[in-house]
């Protein structure tokens, strides 16, 4: 729905006859008087007074953030051309615009950044040179190489010039906090996060309206849960948490739905590290409901595809009863994230769900079956996950693959134990102990584990074992990444110790 204002009765009635005049249009369009509601702050709303068409700072991402002259000549097809725009009939627009190149010029940027085509910052213009044509031009030449041109150190430099430069030109606080609300995005992204976080908090304590401060306080959030790695800082979350809920009010009064909705996704994050298992649920539910209201297929199914992790979490920490309704989130989610489509995301359900299948509680009889499903799933996630490739996730899934295979029933014709040895040493080629201490750390251990119960048939005494064994229980001492995994090493020692006893 796009909204026009206007505070005159006489012009309220003149819109109406100029939508009139195209099939249908005014079903797409409300109308308001300026004088009995504040315009919203979205890219939905167009204004027009005694000055002409203007709009006001689009702070609910309706449309890309690129700024358009402050006011712009006030005539039918103009006026038919912009609700045209912002309705997605750029066709439309375009054509009741040929006797207005200039403004046909700047919509088009705008056409280009909205449908990810790569801009030309050269054709950059301003009819005039008065102080809000300078602010617009800065942050205008910032906008599109930042959502318009492919990443490149050069660009990039430009990007930050043109950023600053905007803010430093800006004709009031809300203008400044427009272009610091990109700048500190942009920066978020280049993992500049102690410059994002204080242009943020700066901004914030300028004279701003109470939707560009929720803006920023949503990309206070997203940086420090970028940064929020375990052990997580529970001062770090409970800040995250306050922040989050004052700002999903804000999005859930302005109904902000699919802004609303990717909130609750942060906030199921949270609650998940925090173990509220119950809380996460809650929130995950509810985005979930909005993505299918508001038909997001995309959303939706990263949504059940989250939802499969938080389940998965909650069964691992006991409530086995759990993995099933994982797996059927795991299943709706790759209705989406086919192979073919998105490779990674599907290897990494086909990750989750081999460790699932191996750990479901099931009858004894029906164990063997749940083995081989959930062996398939491995393979498949280590077809697209290879060594050569994506050494990373190889290794997480090599030793995800080790844990399963000490779980499944003993083979008849092979040593599940020896095979999982396998794996935990195609897991630690790639988890070495300068770059992954407490990865190797882990797949030592549980190297260690199914070590005691490999086959020793044709040597009971197995020397060769034993001292593999002793290296790697020493290995993980040194290595010292957690003081807990360190003491399992050195119980690991005393059990070596009292073995070596007993064959003595």
């Amino acid at each position: 729905m796009i909204l026009l204002y206007t505070a005159n009765q006489a012009t309220n009635q003149l819109l109406r006859d100029i939508i009139a005049t195209q099939p249908r249009l005014d079903e797409l369009v409300s109308f308001r008087d300026a004088l009995e509601e504040r315009p919203l702050p979205t890219g939905a709303a167009v204004m027009i007074n005694a000055q002409g068409i203007c709009f006001p700072l689009d702070w609910h991402n309706f449309q890309p953030p690129y700024l358009l002259p402050e006011y712009t000549l006030f005539q039918d097809e103009i006026l038919l051309a912009f609700v045209y725009f912002k309705l997605g009939n750029a066709e439309m627009a375009f054509r009741l615009l040929q006797p207005h190149g200039a403004i046909r010029a700047e919509l088009a940027f705008m056409h280009q950044l909205k449908n990810g085509f790569e801009t030309d910052p050269a054709m950059l213009t301003v009819e005039t040179y008065q102080d809000f044509d300078d602010y617009r031009l800065m942050h205008n030449h910032a906008v599109v190489r930042h959502y318009g041109m492919p990443a490149s150190p050069e660009v990039d430099e430009k990007i930050h010039y043109y950023y600053n430069a905007a803010m430093d030109a800006a004709p009031n606080d809300e203008y400044q906090a427009f272009s610091a609300r990109h700048y500190v995005s942009f920066l978020i992204d280049q993992q500049a996060y102690t410059l994002a976080q204080k242009i943020a908090e700066d901004t914030l304590s300028l004279d701003i309206s109470a939707d560009a401060a929720v803006e920023l306080q949503y990309l206070l959030c997203q940086l420090w849960l970028a940064q929020l790695t375990a052990p997580y800082d529970a001062s770090l979350v409970d800040k995250i948490k306050t922040t989050l809920w004052a700002v999903l009010q804000a999005y859930e009064k302005a109904d902000r739905k699919a802004e609303t909705a990717m909130l609750l996704e942060d906030a199921c994050h949270i609650a998940n590290i925090s173990e509220s298992f119950a809380e996460a649920l809650g929130y995950i539910t509810r985005a979930i409901k909005i993505y299918e209201e508001e038909m997001l297929e995309e959303l939706l199914y990263n949504a059940h595809y989250k939802k499969g992790q938080l389940l998965f979490t909650w069964a691992k920490k006991g409530q086995t009863q759990f993995f099933r309704a994982a797996i059927e989130s795991y299943q709706q989610a790759v209705r989406y994230f086919t192979k073919e489509d998105y490779p990674e995301i599907y290897a990494d359900i086909q990750h989750y769900l081999g460790v699932i299948y191996a750990e479901i509680p099931d009858e004894v009889k029906k164990k063997s079956i749940w083995a081989a499903v959930s062996y398939a799933a491995f393979t498949e996630a280590l077809a697209i996950f290879s060594k050569e490739t994506m050494p990373y996730q190889y290794a997480l899934v090599c030793n995800s693959l080790g844990n399963a295979l000490m779980k499944y029933p003993a083979a008849v014709h092979s040593d599940n134990y020896e095979k999982a040895l396998f794996y935990y040493n195609e897991a630690l080629e790639i988890r070495t102990p300068q770059h992954y201490p407490l990865e190797r750390s882990l797949s030592l251990l549980n190297y260690l584990e199914a070590s005691w119960n490999a086959d020793n048939a044709t040597n009971e005494q197995n020397p060769e074992r034993y001292a593999d064994m002793w290296q790697k229980a020493e290995e993980v001492i040194a290595l010292n990444a957690t003081p807990q995994l360190a003491e399992e090493a050195r119980e690991h020692i005393q059990r070596l110790l009292k073995l070596k006893e007993l064959m003595a």
